[in-house]
């Protein structure tokens, strides 16, 4: 009888052992033969990055409002996508031309260099932790795309930044060796469509999320991650001209800008002049009453994504603060916050040592680790 129960609990543990191994080879990212093609081009790792579950501080695991289901081989894809300049007319920009990780992805310059010389109208927002916007938000300054999959497709198709006809992309990627096997590990068959190119970019752009600043830090270590104490509590990990800086950044900034976690308002004339030369939101509606109007942009990694506003007018933190200290202009679509009750602009009046704190609390909101952090890095050899 024990000779009968050891034998089949040694069966037992063969069949599961045997199930353990099978799992593991399905683990396996890629076979040898598909490596060998990959790692011609591509330096990719073997297993592939966790873009589905990344390791977000508590205060922010419960964020994101819909969009396409994320899978760690639709980002990867979405990744060498995003760094391929053939996605361009004449192979020459990319997405990360313009986005830049070491820059928080966005650009150095107020405008970007696009195909064949041109230049882009505006200057590039940033986008990193686009999952976190809410249903009603837009894409570009203007808002005009309403998900991520339609921006993609409308500045791969702008003739000033990326140049390609998006619905004949597929035609020419399916000349690239690597693409076969990354479309079906992605979506599991090799077939590459301007469906699947959306998606998969769209995957990698929501899997771009920055949780790891000074701030994000305070939360978690000083509010236990009750990130709703942040506006009225002291944070001792931050330095009293932090804390000085946090609390002017709740009384002037968090009612357009959010608290930092979450958005605030979407778009808002905020009085760089009386009359723009871009109209923002009008130009697209020829609404008067949205002139002037434009994307309020998240502030995360701020300091790294100068130059600033839409036409990159500003260098530094210092000028935009500036600007709301004492440079709103008195334009007919001013936001509403922005005004006194007699509608004259409610300039900040702060002190340099308040322009200072707040500058400082910005930058509290830098994540270092984003910058290195190789999953988001150039996949191309």
């Amino acid at each position: 009888m024990n000779s009968r129960l050891n034998l089949m609990a040694s069966l037992f543990l063969l069949i599961t052992l045997s199930a353990c191994l099978k799992d593991n080879v399905q683990l396996k990212s890629y076979t040898q033969d598909e490596l060998s093609v990959l790692r011609q081009y591509l330096d990719l790792p073997e297993e592939v990055y966790n873009y589905a579950q990344p390791q977000l501080p508590e205060h922010m695991q419960n964020g994101g409002f819909g969009g396409t289901t994320i899978t760690n081989h639709g980002a990867t894809l979405g990744r060498v996508l995003f760094y391929d300049m053939h996605l361009s007319a004449d192979n020459t920009r990319a997405c990360a031309s313009c986005h830049v990780q070491a820059h928080a992805m966005a650009d150095v310059s107020a405008r970007s260099e696009g195909v064949n010389g041109n230049q882009t109208d505006r200057n590039a927002l940033a986008i990193g932790n686009v999952r976190f916007y809410y249903f009603d938000r837009g894409f570009f300054w203007d808002e005009r795309a309403s998900s991520v999959e339609e921006q993609i497709r409308m500045t791969i198709s702008n003739h000033k930044e990326m140049g390609v006809d998006f619905e004949l992309l597929a035609q020419k990627l399916e000349a690239l060796p690597y693409y076969p096997i990354l479309f079906e590990k992605a979506f599991g068959s090799s077939q590459i469509t301007s469906e699947r190119i959306a998606d998969a970019l769209a995957q990698y752009v929501r899997s771009i999320v920055s949780g790891h600043s000074k701030l994000d830090y305070a939360i978690e270590q000083d509010l236990a991650s009750k990130w709703w104490e942040l506006e009225s509590a002291d944070l001792p990990s931050l330095t009293s001209q932090e804390n000085r800086g946090k609390q002017l950044f709740m009384q002037h900034c968090s009612s357009c800008h959010g608290n930092l976690l979450f958005l605030g308002k979407p778009i808002a004339n905020n009085g760089l002049d009386i009359e723009y030369t871009d109209q923002g939101v009008g130009a697209l509606t020829g609404n008067p009453s949205q002139f002037g109007l434009f994307k309020v942009p998240f502030l995360r990694n701020i300091a790294l994504t100068a130059p600033y506003m839409h036409d990159g007018r500003f260098q530094t933190l210092e000028e935009v603060v500036e600007h709301y200290n004492s440079g709103i202009q008195p334009h007919p679509n001013l936001d509403p916050i922005l005004k006194r009750a007699d509608g004259t602009p409610k300039q900040f009046n702060l002190s340099e040592e308040d322009k200072q704190a707040l500058v400082a609390f910005l930058y509290t909101l830098t994540d270092d680790s984003f910058l290195k952090d190789p999953a988001f890095a150039n996949p191309f050899k």
